[in-house]
């Protein structure tokens, strides 16, 4: 196929997308803690959920393990972005390991919130996902059963609570911006008293990415593509919101050899976003994937500008010296 034959194609790119200000972080933990220390570092769980991060950062010499046990005496071991249980740090320090805590700071304040609201004798309910890291991370900053979770309004309906239980909410924050006001609303019909963090859980980065994926599958797209992992959180929530936003051949796709071509038949205008922890190096390579193919257009949707930084723990922070 010469350019002169290649079909034409709009690709809309969603703006912001990618990388958040934690996830950032998180890379950069690992980076200077492998040219500070040298390799190995080990990293318990991926740092972020992101296949391509991990393998770039083992090619640098990162050593990802799924618990403290695999990594030997007085090692380098970070932790990931999605927080951890307090029993985690705890077991470092009596295998004496020197750890660093990349945990997202924004993760850290619900963690915060989950501790003050247990301090003032609240019973606290958490809006999540079952199994997700940050979820269990968020449920170990407490003793068992001092956190209940629930993921749906359903869960609502069937929790088991006193009815003058003092009671608090908090939220992962990667979730679905909508999904998660309804599971609110419930919260707030059945337990009108119960407390809620004062400035909202979900993180800045998930409301700006869902925003601007709002805004180009209303845009005209007949698809859009996500970039990101499938046990990526944030990612699959951005697949949701796009066909809630009237895109229904939503898609995710960790890169684009992983493109399925034949789903993209026929379509003239195809939207592309990333997940917090998907690089924009990934799309960049899906752009040039469609370049092969079609005789691309390309403009950008800006929904929101960012300029959050969070800092490095001073322990590698060379402008902290």
């Amino acid at each position: 196929m010469t350019a002169q034959t290649r079909p034409e194609i709009t690709l809309v790119l969603a703006a912001p997308r990618g990388f958040c200000a934690g996830v950032d972080r998180a890379i950069q933990i690992v980076e200077r803690a492998l040219a500070q220390y040298g390799a190995p570092v080990y990293v318990r769980h991926e740092i972020v959920h992101n296949r391509f991060v991990v393998d770039s950062l083992a090619a640098k010499g990162a050593v990802f393990v799924d618990e403290l046990d695999q990594v030997p005496p007085g090692a380098h071991v970070v932790f990931s972005a999605h927080g951890v249980p307090k029993a985690v740090p705890a077991d470092a320090q009596a295998r004496k390991l020197s750890y660093l805590d990349a945990t997202c700071p924004l993760v850290s304040k619900v963690h915060r919130e989950a501790e003050r609201h247990h301090r003032e004798g609240r019973r606290i309910v958490l809006i999540g996902h079952a199994g997700h890291p940050e979820v269990i991370g968020t449920m170990g900053q407490l003793p068992e059963g001092a956190v209940v979770l629930v993921e749906t309004t359903g869960d609502v309906a069937q929790l088991a609570v006193q009815p003058d239980e003092p009671l608090a909410y908090i939220t992962q924050t990667t979730l679905s911006v909508d999904d998660t006001a309804e599971i609110i609303a419930a919260l707030r019909a059945r337990f009108p008293q119960i407390e809620g963090p004062k400035k909202e859980d979900i993180c800045y980065a998930t409301t700006n990415r869902q925003a601007a994926v709002k805004a180009i599958a209303a845009a005209g797209c007949d698809a859009v593509l996500v970039i990101g992992a499938p046990n990526s959180s944030n990612s699959l929530r951005l697949v949701e919101v796009a066909r809630r936003a009237g895109c229904a051949r939503a898609l995710l796709v960790q890169r684009a050899a992983d493109i399925d071509w034949s789903q993209l038949d026929r379509v003239a205008t195809v939207g592309i976003t990333a997940g917090a922890s998907a690089p924009e190096i990934l799309v960049e390579e899906v752009i040039d994937a469609f370049r092969t193919r079609y005789a691309v257009h390309v403009r950008e949707v800006t929904t929101a500008t960012e300029s959050v930084q969070f800092k490095l723990p001073v322990a590698l922070d060379v402008s902290a010296a």
